[in-house]
């Protein structure tokens, strides 16, 4: 079904809104701190705007119908875990990350284990970064494919400038604030369909006398190693991710940064759920279309025009929004661990600004190049590799460097990011295993670390 005159409505008022209010708010930023913090001026409301609004993209609404469509309930782990990650986030890391006066993870490593740490990190991290912007941009071909029929060039260009026109002018302020306003209406998005899917289904009872049982309705339908294990990554990911930590980070105190990550954690999970129902309705009436097109062509084929298109563009600025915000991680990165550090310590506030909004440009021109060639692949897989990647080069140091400090050497935490980077691409292109990569890598890399405390602990004994 083509879309309407009706759907294109309420496409483009909703993207012009939208758009509009991101462009408004980068009249605001005035420097490098309101860009990368917000100044640090953030309620709890706005912190849990730019997490969830950052968390709840493509992979979680397209990319959960998508593998709904063919395993069910077992889609669901990527909402649980971003939920117990943001759970965790809150009540555990906010107080020591805000106490630390960092602004990145890898200035946390810096402080703890040399500079020569951080940069490491820093670089081996960015992979999955763009990991994660690259299942955004396959999710926008999914979208735009189903409603304009466009190419998947096409695709990657209007991708590419609405991200732009969402991050680049606003930064933290401009992610929070659409994000909040974004996660609404994702949240009305996902029930209103989900509730069209059950009641056009017959119910939920005919979803289950109409699928099979152990696929369908096991949320280890892929294995425990591969499905929870999935979950696991996105746990540890979000912990490993510099978009996260940089909301916490702009709450205006400790009380507020914990109530928005907390806030996060209820209100993510439940997203998941409408995505599934959604899938399986798909799945069960329109068997030959391609998976990851569930999601779009269910809103085109059976929600009001009007409401189609409000609800088409929403699912647009999501995943829009989760890449953004992975490009405003990545760009504040390289602005603050390595520009400012080997190339112009002395750079002015406006200078970092030039070159952090310049950074967000070119990743996203790479992650839409990266994209053109992998246009069938699943958006999950992407998603789960992004934050197990970034989960085995940086939690085993974070942590130490929060919670273990002078516990482990310097050498040793280099060591330990490399062999977990190391250990978790080697499974993921070499091996077939029945758990998820992350697992492999995080215990490598948490390995290696304890190798070097209780070394250090015997060389301190004999000495």
């Amino acid at each position: 079904m083509e879309l309407t005159a009706f759907h294109l409505a309420g496409l483009f008022v909703t993207l012009i809104i939208i758009m509009g209010i991101g462009i408004h708010a980068g009249k605001k930023v005035k420097d490098a701190s309101d860009f990368s913090s917000g100044g640090h001026k953030s309620g709890s409301v706005l912190v849990a705007g730019t997490i969830a609004g950052t968390l709840v993209g493509g992979s979680s609404t397209i990319g959960t119908a998508q593998l709904a469509y063919t395993y069910g309930l077992s889609a669901w782990w990527f909402t649980i875990g971003a939920g117990l990650g943001c759970l965790i986030l809150g009540l555990v890391f906010v107080k020591p990350l805000r106490k630390s006066g960092c602004n990145t993870i890898q200035q946390v490593i810096s402080l703890e284990y040399g500079a020569a740490s951080g940069i490491i990190t820093s670089v081996l991290a960015s992979f999955g970064i763009m990991l994660n912007i690259v299942a955004q941009i396959l999710s926008a071909n999914a979208l735009l494919t189903s409603m304009f029929g466009i190419g998947n060039v096409e695709s990657a260009v209007i991708c590419v400038v609405i991200m732009s026109c969402y991050v680049i002018f606003g930064g933290v302020l401009s992610t929070g604030i659409l994000g909040a306003i974004k996660f609404v209406l994702i949240y009305l998005s996902v029930f209103l369909g989900a509730f069209t899917a059950l009641k056009l289904g017959g119910g939920f009872t005919q979803f289950y006398a109409a699928l099979e049982h152990g696929r369908y309705f096991n949320i280890f339908a892929r294995g425990i190693g591969i499905d929870g294990g999935a979950g696991f990554s996105v746990l540890l990911g979000v912990l490993s991710t510099q978009t996260y930590i940089q909301a916490v980070l702009s709450g205006k105190n400790d009380n507020a940064a914990k109530k928005g990550a907390i806030m996060s954690s209820v209100l993510i999970p439940p997203i998941g759920i409408g995505g599934i129902l959604i899938g399986m309705y798909m799945g069960i009436n329109y068997p030959s279309i391609e998976s990851n097109q569930a999601f779009p062509l269910f809103i085109i084929n059976h929600m009001p025009p009007v409401l189609g298109g409000v609800i088409l563009a929403t699912l647009l600025i999501a995943l829009v929004g989760t890449g953004s915000g992975m490009a405003l991680g990545f760009g504040t990165i390289i602005t603050n661990d390595i520009y400012k550090i080997y190339f112009n310590k002395n750079a002015s506030s406006k200078e970092e600004l030039i070159v952090t909004r310049s950074v967000i440009f070119i990743s996203l021109i790479i992650s839409a190049l990266l994209t053109l060639g992998n246009i069938k692949s699943a958006i999950l897989t992407w998603g789960f590799m992004s934050m197990g990647l970034r989960a085995a080069v940086l939690i085993v140091p974070m942590t130490g460097a929060l919670f273990f400090k002078g516990k482990i050497d310097k050498l040793i935490s280099i060591l330990s990011s490399i062999l977990g980077f190391i250990s978790f691409m080697s499974c993921e292109l070499l091996f077939d295993l029945n758990i998820d990569s992350l697992i492999v890598g995080v215990l490598v890399s948490a390995l290696t670390a304890a190798t070097g405390i209780i070394l250090k602990k015997r060389r301190a004994t004999t000495a």
